[in-house]
């Protein structure tokens, strides 16, 4: 009887022990550190088309703007940064994480690359970081967005991009990134990490400039540019 009840309530300890270990906010850090340099390894043993050269034009001189990606392509969007040259500069652009576990894990990876997080999202309670992301490109910031994220609906636009460039006048640029070798999660998002030693390609068409009073068709305007880019950069990079 003691045996059987030895095992019995040591299983669910041993199962429980390694979530509980994965939730602590200094091994959440250590992962997030390890995702950025693997990523930062990918990224420059990629062979990379680029076709963004208004977009950064904008990033090198440092000018305000909006970059929307669908959330899928957000583990190759560093080559955006290294593209314009601004890896290693600091905190040379900011972009809305949810505040969520795996958000912040996110955010810390792309640290390494000079993005600095603002906590929200587009859809869920995302004023606060908004408004901050309004407050940053006002001071002349560039910021990004995955406008489809944290949780979907895949590949669909939450107002809060159309709404926020709108109100700040910003431009919009619509950004894509794709590589041949790739692992594709079985999430939400069909999220694609990129493997070493292949082709990619950025994508980035724009700008868009939104209008005050008719946010509502510049959302539509972004969706489709969004996934016609990243069409785009997975037939490149085939």
């Amino acid at each position: 009887m003691t045996h059987a009840f030895t095992n019995a309530t040591a299983a669910p300890m041993t199962d429980a022990m390694p979530r509980s270990l994965f939730k602590s906010q200094p091994v959440q850090r250590r992962l997030g550190d390890l995702a950025g340099a693997y990523l930062a390894g990918a990224m420059v043993s990629t062979r990379w088309t680029i076709e963004a050269a208004a977009l950064l034009d904008m990033l090198r001189a440092r000018s305000p703007c909006i970059v929307v990606f669908w959330h899928e392509c957000l583990p190759s969007m560093p080559v955006l940064w290294r593209s314009a040259g601004l890896i290693g500069h600091g905190a040379t652009g900011y972009a809305l994480a949810s505040r969520h576990r795996d958000g912040q894990l996110i955010a810390r990876a792309m640290r390494r690359f000079g993005v600095a997080a603002v906590g929200g999202s587009t859809s869920r309670g995302g004023a606060a970081g908004l408004r901050e992301l309004a407050r940053l490109l006002a001071a002349g910031h560039p910021v990004g967005l995955t406008p489809d994220g944290p949780r979907g609906p895949r590949r669909r636009a939450a107002p809060g991009v159309a709404q926020l460039a709108a109100l700040t006048g910003a431009p919009v640029f619509c950004a894509a990134a794709a590589t041949s070798r790739a692992i594709t999660l079985n999430s939400w998002d069909a999220m694609r990490i990129p493997l070493p030693f292949g082709r990619g390609a950025l994508v980035a068409g724009g700008p868009i400039s939104v209008p005050r009073l008719d946010w509502q068709g510049a959302l539509t305007d972004i969706e489709a540019q969004l996934t016609a880019n990243l069409a785009r950069a997975s037939i490149i990079c085939r």
